[in-house]
Parts: C-alpha cells; structure tokens; sequence
C-alpha cells in the first residue's frame, strides 16, 4: 500500500486510537500522542457497552426539568456543583432549550446512524480482525423494581419501535429471572435489547494499540499539545512538550479536554466534562451473564469475562479529580436493591473519568474553521466506546476526499 502521506493524532483515547486504525490502514504514516497515557482517561473504566439500543439523546421532553428536580435530591446519581462558570450555564440553556421532541427525534436520528454503523464495524473488528476485547454479544437489560416505572418505559419502547425500528422485548420478574438468575425475586420485570454487545475497553485499546504498533505507527504518552504552526490556513506542525512534529495532516480527538484547545482549533466545540465512576472487581459468586443498567438507580452492571464492573453517576463538577467515596456508594447500593451479589472483595480499582458531554447529544466530526487540514473528532457524550470505529472510518473517508458512507452535516462543527 503506497503512503499517503503523515498524521498527527492528539489524543489516545478510544476515538484516537480508532482514527489512527483506520488512517493507518488506508496508508497513512500515524503517530498518536496523549497529554497522559494511551487509553488512560474516559477509555479505561467505562462499562464498556457497546449499545445500538441508546438512540435517544439525553435531551428528551422533561429531562431538563428532571436534571434540575435531581440536582435538589440529596444522594442523586446526577449532581452539578455549584459555580461560577459561565461556560457551564451557556450549556444548560441550550440543553434546556433542546429538551422537547422535535429537537430529541432529530438527534436520535444522527445518533442512530453511528451506533448502526459502529455495530458493523465492531463486528469486522472482532470477527475478521481478531481484536482481543472480550467481546460477548448477549445483549442488554433495563431491569426495573417499580412497576409504575417498568410500565412508564413501555412509551419509550413505542417510540424506538416504530421510528427507529429498536424494541425490546418486555420481560415479566419470571422471565427476566429465567434469563438472568443473578436477579433478585422483588424486580418487576425487565426490557431486554437482544443486539446490543460488551467488551472489555481497556483491552480494546492495548490489543489495537499492539496490532498498530505492529504496523509502524508510533505512540507518545506525556506528551502535551502546545500550539499549532502554520501559515494561512495549514498548519505545518504541531509543538508538543516533547517537540515539535511535523505531519501533512493533524487529527484533534481529545475528548473532554477539547475546550482547552478552542484558541487552537479556531472554534468553540461546547464540551463539558460528565464525571463517570466505576468499580472494577472480580467476578462475584452470583455473577450476572448478561450487562444491566437499573434505571432507577442509574447503575450499569457489566460482567467481564476477566472481571466484574459497576459504574454510572453523572457529576457537573469541572475538571475535578478527586474520587469521592459517597458517590461510589451510590453505585453499590443501586446494585443491591436488583442483585444477589452486587459486588465482593477486594474492590481492584475506582475511577472515574470525564465523559465528552455536548448539549445537543451529537459529536463533532468535522475540520476545524481555522486550519483547513486540522480535524476534529471528539464530542461522544457517552458513547464514544460504542461510536469510536464509526469515527475512525468517517474520518479517514473526509481526510481520503472519499464519499463518506454516512451524511456528516449533523456533526459539523458550524452547528454551535
């Protein structure tokens, strides 16, 4: 394959490392560098669901309203600390402005044509390209204790059936305990997603990181952005704390930390860090088969094959790094109102990480307006594990000049 010439990839998480994949493959000369680590940040603990199934953006009729009612609650999974940050309030109104159904269909209408395509790609990069991730395709279950709230969901799987063509199949306690022994006998029933899949993300990265650095391409952790160079509208090189590297092309996928970059890009992406934790744990006695999310509780369940992970909670917090015990007891008790053994000893890691959260739902997958050869791919809300190998594919379309297998006008960076 002959080369195309060289890429710069700032930011080694899930997204990157999935550019650098398919630039790689299409014959460019990629190197991927990281303010920290290779797949260390929002990659690393994520519950690793790779879900076809979560077409809806978080703008949906009420969820302002119910955001704010949480916020009031003490011990509520999702929490805004309180501050002056005028950047966080300018994202508030325009979520707040976004949550009706107008605005909630068309999103999910982009939202759904990644988390399509991504499925396919994940099944070319399991099946034909070996990817060692764990990859267990077992689908998805909402289980639920309340049968107001069970019944409630029945709307919503109403509205994915018949305009996105994704229903679950509804399930009473029996069945759901049939399919599901880990269950408690008090839920009331479940909604099961048969084609949504896991893995292990921290293992997606290493093994696709192993096969890229098979294949020539280089990583450099540490290794913090500075400022572009260029004249008119190119940019010749990026300076790093590590130097400056010249490339034809430069990818920006930095996640939550793209705001730090506006002066860079020439553009404001509205991102604001969605802190996430988790718990990472061997496998318990009872272990589920199959991944849960409990939404009344805001806690996922994923069984690894080689470990056990509760994670969710939504904090507003800034770029906070502390890791605040209370909230990690959310996870826990949410879990043991559904599970016979929610977790065990010893608990192996807590994380937390910073999910890339715009308000409208969608990522930005798109050149920046100030370098015409500077791309940005970052955005994902929260799901960037499900979105990543879409985004590796668009990109390289764009940045091949090839016809993109999916319109991109959704995720242009204009949109803001």
């Amino acid at each position: 394959m002959s080369q195309k010439g060289s890429v710069v990839i700032v930011g080694g998480g899930i997204i990157g490392v999935n550019c650098a994949w398919y630039l790689a493959r299409s014959g460019w000369q990629v190197t991927v560098v990281d303010r920290k680590t290779i797949g260390g940040a929002c990659s690393f603990g994520n519950c690793g669901l790779v879900c076809p199934s979560h077409v809806l953006p978080l703008t949906e009729p009420g969820a302002f309203k119910a955001a704010v009612k949480a916020m009031l609650s003490p011990g509520s999974a999702f929490r805004i600390q309180p501050r002056l940050d005028p950047a966080l309030w300018s994202w508030m109104w325009q979520f707040s402005r976004r949550c009706n159904h107008k605005s909630m269909v068309t999103a999910a209408h982009a939202i759904q044509a990644l988390l399509v395509s991504s499925m396919r790609e994940y099944e070319t990069l399991v099946h034909v390209d070996k990817i060692d991730c764990e990859w267990q395709a077992k689908g998805l279950m909402f289980a639920y204790k309340s049968p107001r709230a069970l019944d409630d969901y029945a709307k919503t799987d109403k509205l994915l059936a018949e305009m996105f063509n994704e229903p679950a199949k509804r399930l009473s306690a029996a069945e759901a305990i049939a399919l599901e022994p880990a269950l408690k006998p008090n839920i009331a029933g479940a909604w099961m997603y048969e084609h949504d899949a896991h893995l292990r993300p921290d293992r997606l990265v290493h093994s696709m990181r192993v096969r890229l650095e098979e294949s020539g391409v280089q990583f450099k952790e540490n290794c913090e952005l500075v400022r572009f160079n260029g004249t008119q509208k190119s940019a010749a090189n990026v300076e790093t704390t590590q130097g400056n590297m010249t490339a034809d092309v430069f990818v920006v996928a930095s996640g939550a930390w793209t705001p730090m970059l506006h002066e860079h890009l020439g553009c404001t992406v509205p991102i604001q860090p969605g802190k996430g934790y988790s718990i990472t744990m061997p496998r318990p006695k009872i272990c589920p088969q199959i991944p849960m999310i409990f939404p009344e509780h805001r806690v996922a369940v994923t069984p690894m094959n080689t470990g056990y992970r509760l994670g969710s909670i939504m904090e507003f917090a800034g770029y906070d790094e502390s890791i605040r015990p209370e909230r990690l007891q959310l996870l826990r008790s949410g879990a043991e109102h559904y599970l016979h053994d929610p977790y065990c000893e010893p608990e192996l890691e807590t994380w937390f990480g910073w999910r890339p959260m715009t308000y409208d739902s969608l990522p930005v997958i798109d050149v920046s307006p100030k370098w015409g050869n500077v791309w940005i791919a970052a955005g994902h809300n929260m799901l960037g594990l499900s979105m990543a190998p879409v985004t590796g594919r668009l990109l390289k379309e764009l940045i091949n000049a090839e016809q993109p297998h999916l319109d991109v006008a959704p995720y242009s960076v204009k949109r803001f």
